[in-house]
């Protein structure tokens, strides 16, 4: 099978390119963005070697180790975007071992593909859109404009008038329709429904009964005829479920299930975090099911091997993993040493300090303060933040954490609630107001709360 390579902007990003995308939105971290900048560079790298090499080279996954709030979810989820690529991320505390209620590990697999058959399938629907839009176009102005009933042979016709006329009335709704001059009118459109019965499958684990349900369902709705009903709607919604409609009908269901395989297979990203749940020596008893029968279903998974689901036989050797975990009570070296050889890189996050903090606020694409100001700017209250209050919030997120449990940039989010909790209320109140948050208000607001430390481990 040859590998679809997307021609995109990320195909073509150089590690050093990717970690100042990556820059953007995290603060620093270096060593993990530039291991994960590589990693990406590596697939690309991968697609050009020659075929007989290329079957030889595997991806080298990750494991990030750092405490919470660090970045490592969002440096994966970030890398995903960048690279166009299917991604989902799951908790590895989640998973049982085969055999107990639970859900088994290739449900990350048949996830992880219906991910990507659902961007190829919205890919493909881009691709027909213009010609979907003129389909469903004439659809509405069918219902706007029923066509007049033909007269069988031998009978006087009458009302031709009407008859001649309606190219002309057409066009004339043509017009009004993509001016917007009929978006208040409504029409009866026929939705398809599918008519499944509901199916009860007995306890098979969470993940077996997904992928036997979502099996027999397919299988049933090519049996059982769909039913339609007439739904009311406006013109704008009408149009857009029509385009919708006609763009799918349009699609080959059999190449998006191909591009889908050949794209997880090829492309796929797993992020499998709170790892270190599942690491250490089994206690034999407890709520704790086998942590080290998960590893050992995961390691196949892992190393590579083939996993059934509704589009296909998807090979699993390719697909890039990068663990993450706290590791507070435990140590990667706890977990199977089968299990730590696929994971060869290992990057450490560092805790955020007060500076990162500062930076956080202020530097990032969706920093919380730009985020506090776009909020508010509805309410026409302008909203902005000292400098010296920001170094305050930096300082007292940083104390708390010192203090109560370090939960790291997340502190931030509970802090700037805490500061700006009375002004969210009254905003709509203060139309036209301007508010300079400084480091006055911000001691007014947070300073006792801080000071306690009853109250920052409950409030905070």
């Amino acid at each position: 099978m040859t590998p679809e390579v997307k021609d995109s902007a990320a195909c073509r990003l150089i590690p050093r390119d990717i970690v100042t995308e990556l820059d953007r939105y995290i603060v620093g971290q270096s060593e993990a963005k530039r291991a994960v900048a590589i990693a990406l560079r590596n697939r690309w790298r991968r697609q050009q070697a020659p075929p007989e090499l290329r079957d030889e080279i595997v991806p080298k996954n990750i494991i990030m180790v750092g405490p919470t709030g660090v970045g490592k979810t969002e440096v994966a989820r970030r890398l995903a975007k960048l690279a166009q690529a299917p991604f989902i991320k799951v908790e590895a505390s989640k998973f049982t071992e085969v055999g107990y209620v639970g859900r088994d590990v290739e449900s990350i697999i048949r996830d992880l593909v219906e991910i990507a058959a659902h961007m190829v399938r919205q890919e493909e629907m881009e691709k027909v859109s213009d010609l979907a839009k003129t389909d469903a176009e004439e659809r509405i102005l069918d219902l706007l404009l029923p066509m007049p009933v033909a007269v069988p042979p031998g009978f006087a016709e009458t009302g031709t008038g009407n008859r001649e006329g309606m190219p002309d009335t057409r066009e004339r709704f043509r017009s009004m329709l993509r001016k917007g001059k009929l978006d208040d009118r409504s029409v009866d459109v026929e939705v398809r429904e599918a008519s499944l019965p509901i199916l009860e499958i007995g306890p098979l684990g969470d993940g077996g009964q997904n992928g036997i349900d979502s099996n027999i369902r397919e299988m049933l709705s090519g049996f059982l005829p769909k039913r339609t009903r007439r739904k009311k709607m406006r013109v704008p919604d009408a149009m857009r479920y029509l385009e919708q409609e006609e763009a799918a009908r349009r699609v080959d269901m059999d190449r998006v299930k191909q591009l889908a395989v050949e794209r997880t297979e090829q492309s796929g990203i797993v992020f499998l975090d709170e790892i270190d749940k599942i690491a250490g020596r089994d206690s034999g008893h407890g709520p704790d099911v086998s942590r080290q029968g998960v590893q050992r279903d995961l390691l196949p998974i892992v190393e590579g091997s083939a996993v059934n689901t509704k589009y296909g036989v998807v090979r699993t050797d390719y697909i890039l993993f990068i663990a993450a975990g706290a590791f507070h009570t435990v140590k990667p070296s706890d977990l199977i040493p089968e299990l730590q050889g696929r994971f060869p890189i290992r990057v450490e996050l560092n805790s955020l300090t007060k500076a990162d903090f500062v930076r956080i606020l202020t530097e990032p694409h969706g920093a919380l303060t730009r985020q506090y100001e776009a909020m508010l700017a509805p309410e026409g209250v302008r909203l902005s933040f000292a400098p010296e209050a920001v170094e305050r919030i930096a300082e007292m997120a940083a104390e708390v954490n010192e203090r109560a449990e370090n939960i790291g940039a997340r502190r931030l989010h509970t802090v700037m609630e805490r500061l700006l909790d009375e002004l969210l209320f009254v905003a709509p109140e203060m139309d036209g107001a301007e508010v300079v948050v400084t480091r006055g208000y911000v001691e007014d607001r947070l300073a006792g709360v801080v000071k306690n430390v009853d109250l920052s481990r409950y409030i905070l």
